[in-house]
């Protein structure tokens, strides 16, 4: 028990992340006694490497791996490279991810590079390109720029010597780089005495959006585990697993155990998802039509299951070993139990976790699985504890029967509702122009209207019992889905929905509008939009190209709002419902601005003269989403959306990028890029 105890701490440690920014810190050391010219003189670089992270050495065996650390040496007549730079300090690390070994360094890791001295009064610039990862497999990119003035050549030698035509002048140890989990811009340490050009000053905005879209989906975790407990699968057997343990001497603390152990099955689950996926998945998931396909069909699947078509179960071979492991008794026997009830209960809790588990895989954090899974399981672990410590208020919980059916086929028909918002991904993404909006509502609106008469008894299911009478719980659980019913038949019209607006089409995709969501003006019937080309939302004009944009800009003398968004980023739609239409926002954006909103995940070919191989990770770029997703990250140093910037005609950014922001922030990023600009 004791390992399962101590896997489970390892799992929650891992949890402990956030927007990751710099994991090396650089120092130079130069020679500090006098030299003369024609000396050859050592530059040590050191950097000094945060707890359970690595740096990489310039060179390593696995070629199709990790970015080796690059040195780029500034070339001028004051000094020359003196053979190639040496690590210090590395070691050989083999890495299941890269299938081989690497050269790593933890803790503190240096570079030698020797110089010969040419003129008084060297001047010696570099620029280091690194990346470091964690044991987890988290990795992010960074760069530091030194500019080295202070080696002291002596006043009675300060001759001037020519390179030496063998030796070059300037060293670059160039490499492809590849993909990592998170990129992020480092500042320059602060022995840098230059400042770098303004796209490597950005660095990764936090996001209060994420932080609460992810304590958003733990809810809806905590809250599928707790719906699970009242499965026909799992409820029936409470009371006789809550007995076992008051029958046992040192009950409670074994009943504690027993929940330890479902909270650490259901965590490995999540982990398990967490190394399969990652983040690397995320927009893979989110545009390319196959995931979604698939992800469409199986909550299909489970939303049948529910409503009593089959049932998903595991072999019962399976199932009757693990019930015998749980015969033997003490703390492995505990565990068995634990294992034993989550097997059993499978049929009823694996569409409710694999479809948390499906939602977790398409966020951008690699642990947001396990997070999950923990939240998942708690809702086990407290009532099954709980009640075996007080065992008399099993006495007070409702006797099984026909509503525990009930409660699987309204779940199941949920599961019909969240499978619709994969197949808007596919139709989004690849302008199939189908699943307007009008129609995703109309389906939503049935399926509610359906759940909202089923729980007052009106409908039934074959396995369902007449309902003769309707009681509070009933009265209020319907009333609450005909009030969702009665808030989103205004959207058929053209209402925004900003509380939906990370689930539905973009409003773009409305083929009808009763009245004007600003303005709140009758406008009767509008042309259907030419859905082959994105639009903005509001009645903004823009563009949709970075190169156009730039030109508008130049001939109007108007600075560039960049949005870089996406036809499914949920987080990109809260902010074009809730804070772009505000009067303080809309009228700037309209008069302020051009507005170049480019997608990440537009799958549009580009032309065949147009598509090129990236200097990032020296891929071809065949797609409009590929061209833009590029450019954020070569420029722009992030890969989150939505990332807005404010930039001048000549592409120089004028001030300092935002990611989901209120109004307020909004506004006072937008003044300072337009004041910036204006002067």
């Amino acid at each position: 028990m004791k390992s399962v105890i101590s896997a489970l701490l390892v799992l929650l440690t891992l949890t402990t992340f956030g927007q990751v920014q710099n994991h090396a810190k650089w120092n130079v050391d130069s020679p500090k006694k006098e030299v003369k010219v024609g000396d050859i003189v050592e530059i040590k670089f050191i950097a000094a490497i945060d707890p359970t992270w690595h740096l990489y050495s310039t060179e390593f065996e696995v070629k199709d791996g990790p970015n080796p650390t690059e040195f780029k040496f500034k070339p001028n007549d004051t000094y020359q490279l003196v053979g190639k730079i040496k690590p210090v300090g590395f070691h050989n690390f083999y890495e299941e991810v890269w299938g081989g070994n690497t050269s790593v360094a933890e803790g503190t890791g240096s570079f030698v590079q020797k110089v010969k001295i040419l003129k008084a009064n060297p001047q010696i610039e570099v620029a280091i390109d690194y990346q470091t990862c964690q044991n987890d497999g988290l990795c992010t990119m960074g760069s530091a720029d030194f500019k080295i003035t202070d080696i002291k050549v002596a006043a009675d030698a300060a001759a001037t010597i020519q390179p030496t035509a063998s030796q070059p002048t300037e060293q670059v140890t160039a490499t492809p780089a590849k993909d990592s989990n998170t990129v992020a811009a480092t500042p320059a340490p602060e022995a840098t005495s230059e400042a770098t050009a303004a796209p490597s000053e950005t660095t990764t905005i936090p996001e209060p959006a994420e932080e609460e879209s992810l304590w958003s989906f733990l809810l809806a975790c905590f809250l599928g585990g707790l719906a699970s407990i009242f499965m026909p699968c799992i409820y029936p057997i409470m009371p006789m697993t809550v007995s076992y343990f008051t029958k046992q001497e040192h009950g409670t603390s074994k009943a504690l155990l027993y929940g330890l152990s479902i909270v650490s099955i259901f965590t490995l689950l999540g982990f398990l998802v967490s190394r399969i996926g990652g983040a690397q998945a995320a927009n893979f998931i989110s545009t390319h039509w196959a995931p979604n396909a698939i992800f469409f069909v199986v909550f299909i699947l489970f939303g049948l299951s529910f409503l009593g078509l089959f049932e998903i179960v595991l072999p019962s071979s399976f199932v009757n070993n693990v019930d015998k492991q749980a015969d033997k008794g003490g703390l492995i026997g505990i565990f068995f139990m634990a294992l034993t009830l989550v097997v059993v209960s499978f049929s009823c809790t694996a569409p409710i976790a694999g479809s948390l588990l499906i939602l977790a895989s398409k966020g951008n954090e690699v642990m947001r699985p396990v997070l999950g899974m923990i939240a998942f399981s708690m809702p086990f672990a407290v009532v099954f504890t709980g009640l075996a410590m007080f065992p008399k208020f099993l006495k007070s919980l409702p006797k099984s029967g026909g509503w525990l059916n009930e409660f699987k086929v309204v779940f199941g028909l949920l599961e019909f509702a969240l499978a619709l918002k994969f197949l808007s991904n596919i139709d989004l993404a690849y302008r199939w122009n189908v699943l307007d909006r009008e129609i995703f509502l109309a389906i939503w609106i049935v399926l509610f209207t359906i759940i909202g008469f089923y729980v007052l008894g009106k409908l039934r299911m074959d396995k369902d019992s007449p309902v003769k009478g309707v009681t509070i719980p009933r009265l209020l659980i319907s009333s609450s889905t005909f009030a969702f019913v009665v808030y989103m038949l205004p959207g058929m019209f053209g209402a925004p929905l900003r509380a939906l607006s990370g689930w539905l089409p973009p409003e773009q995709t409305q083929d009808f509008f009763l009245t004007n969501a600003v303005g709140g003006t009758s406008t009767g019937s509008t042309a259907k939009l030419d859905r082959s080309k994105p639009h903005l939302p509001h009645g903004l004009e823009g563009y949709f190209d970075y190169e156009q944009a730039l030109a508008q800009a130049k001939a109007t003398g108007k600075p560039v709002f960049v949005d870089f968004t996406g036809f499914n980023c949920a987080n990109c739609r809260k902010m074009e419902a809730n804070v772009w239409p505000q009067p303080e926002v809309l009228d700037r954006l309209k008069k302020e601005f051009v507005i170049a909103s480019l997608y990440v995940d537009d799958k549009t070919e580009l032309p065949k003269e147009k598509q090129f191989v990236s200097t990032y990770d020296k891929r071809e770029k065949t797609t409009i989403g590929d061209k833009n997703a590029d450019l954020q990250i070569t420029k722009f140093n992030n890969n989150a959306q939505p990332f807005y910037c404010v930039i001048s005609p000549d592409g120089e950014l004028l001030t300092k990028p935002i990611g989901y922001a209120s109004t307020e922030e909004f506004v006072q990023f937008l003044d300072s890029g337009l004041s910036k600009f204006k002067r």
